[in-house]
């Protein structure tokens, strides 16, 4: 019991985060214009296998299997790059989407810029595999990378101040990305607070989505936003998937040649 309090934060971030990527995805499986397609199912599949093994592995750190542990996970060598390659291939489809619809796709930079920092924090979590406890903040910092767009799915979908109700109400979407990237900040920084030596990484990938932002208004500002959503809109699904399967998988597998493990 003694050794479960000592995760109460890291046990409530998983789990809040699988909620909410419950309640994030509802209108797109349940709601009335539900239309969920193959790249939704692919994409909530990897989701959810990434975060329950999160929670399993976190479990076994606090029964300090640590033997399960490490055999369990040899399996993100797979997942990981099973998880990057199918956000990677919705990022390819929304834009294509946006592009064939003439809307464009409002989460373009999001969306790259997730699909390339998840694949980030994968591979620092390897290469740091030694420091057993940077080893899992930088795995558990994927969580808040999750959280930050399920926070605002949810938001736009259940909370009245956030629903988008018109055109007059759009704004909105911007309300409810600003209270994800608090959040998000919020809980970096409490990690962070927690333990400063090896908080860090959450606090970085906290910090990620104002950043993606701050990257959105510099290409807008320069009308780039279009261009970027036609370069990744004409991308090859097939070879996209692939090809970022096979970049982390290799970068994965270069990091897992130590066998040596300190405590961190």
């Amino acid at each position: 019991m003694k050794n479960f309090k000592k995760y109460v934060l890291e046990y409530l971030l998983i789990l809040i985060v699988i909620l909410l990527t419950i309640t994030g995805f509802w209108n797109i499986y349940f709601g009335v214009d539900s239309n969920p397609n193959l790249y939704h199912h692919l994409h909530v599949i990897t989701n959810f296998i990434w975060l329950l093994l999160l929670l399993y592995q976190l479990t076994l750190i606090e029964k300090k299997k640590y033997l399960i542990h490490r055999k369990i996970g040899l399996s993100i060598l797979f997942i990981g790059p099973l998880l990057v390659a199918t956000i990677a291939l919705l990022s390819v489809h929304s834009a294509y989407k946006g592009l064939t619809s003439g809307q464009g796709d409002f989460l373009i930079v999001q969306n790259v810029m997730v699909t390339i920092e998840i694949g980030f924090l994968i591979v620092l979590a390897f290469i740091f595999k030694k420091q057993r406890k940077l080893h899992g903040a930088f795995l558990l910092s994927t969580a808040i990378v999750f959280l930050g767009i399920a926070l605002f799915f949810t938001l736009i979908s259940f909370v009245p101040q956030f629903k988008i109700e018109g055109p007059e109400t759009f704004y909105r979407f911007e309300t409810a990305g600003v209270t994800g990237r608090y959040v998000c900040l919020f809980i970096g920084l409490l990690f962070f607070m927690k333990d400063r030596k090896n908080g860090w990484p959450l606090l970085l990938a906290g910090s990620f989505h104002s950043l993606n932002e701050l990257i959105k208004k510099l290409l807008d500002e320069y009308n780039q936003i279009q261009p970027l959503t036609e370069v990744v809109g004409s991308l090859n699904q097939l070879m996209t998937f692939l090809g970022s399967f096979t970049v982390l998988l290799i970068l994965l597998t270069l990091t897992a040649n130590s066998k040596k493990e300190t405590s961190g």
